[in-house]
Formats: structure tokens, C-alpha cells, sequence
């Protein structure tokens, strides 16, 4: 069974920072890029940061670029998203998504989301 749990959310002033995790479990995490998402109340899901396999290639949105960093232990089967310099505008619940290839066909490869169950951030002004 597909399983990510995020861990490390909670409460912190304007300024502060954070270190999220996502523990994977079920799929062979070393060949799937895994994907951090954050939704505010009142609006949309959006991605924020992405990292590759084995080489570890990063993306960021522009709302965080220079102040989150996104790595990866595939020993622990883990992501990490380290959040430095965090903004009211940040508060949000964090979930962690990775797409598992389902099957291939003439059309290309067939996938399913798996998301965790989330975690508060919450920035106090």
C-alpha cells in the first residue's frame, strides 16, 4: 500500500523556519519524484517545490524560491522540505504527492496520485 505521511508542521513567527517531512512507504521511492503542495484556506492547491530520483534535480515556485529547500534521503525513503525566512502568506496546510506509474500503453505511462494527509503551518505576524 502507497503510503506518505507529512511530519513537522506547527506554529512559528514571521521569520522562522521550519523543516517538513514526507516518509514514503510502498512503491520503490528511488525511481519517483516527489512533489510538496501547500493550500491556503479559501484557495486553490498549488505546487511549490519538486525534486527528481537519483540526481536530485530541484524546482521551485517563485514564492519561495531562495527561502524553501526541497532534498532528499532515499536511504530513509524521505523528502524534506526546509522552509527558512517563513512569511505570514506561507500559512497553509503542506502535502507531499508522488504520481506511481499504473501501466503503459500506446498512449504513455498511466499514473495514480498518492497524497499524505497534510500538515499545518501556521505564521503568526
Amino acid at each position: 500500500e502507497v503510503q506518505l505521511v507529512e511530519s513537522g508542521g506547527g506554529l512559528v513567527q514571521t521569520g522562522g523556519s521550519l523543516r517538513l517531512s514526507c516518509a514514503a512507504s510502498g512503491f520503490p521511492f528511488d525511481d519517483y519524484a516527489i512533489a510538496w503542495f501547500r493550500q491556503a484556506p479559501g484557495k486553490e492547491r498549488e505546487g511549490i517545490s519538486c525534486i527528481s530520483t537519483t540526481d536530485s534535480s530541484t524546482n521551485y515556485a517563485d514564492s519561495v524560491k531562495g527561502r524553501f529547500t526541497i532534498s532528499r534521503d532515499n536511504a530513509k525513503n524521505t523528502v524534506y522540505l526546509q522552509m527558512n525566512s517563513l512569511k505570514p502568506e506561507d500559512t497553509a496546510v503542506y502535502y507531499c504527492l508522488a504520481q506511481i506509474t499504473t501501466g503503459y500503453s500506446s498512449y504513455g505511462r498511466a499514473t495514480s496520485d498518492y497524497w499524505g494527509q497534510g500538515t499545518q503551518v501556521t505564521v503568526s505576524s
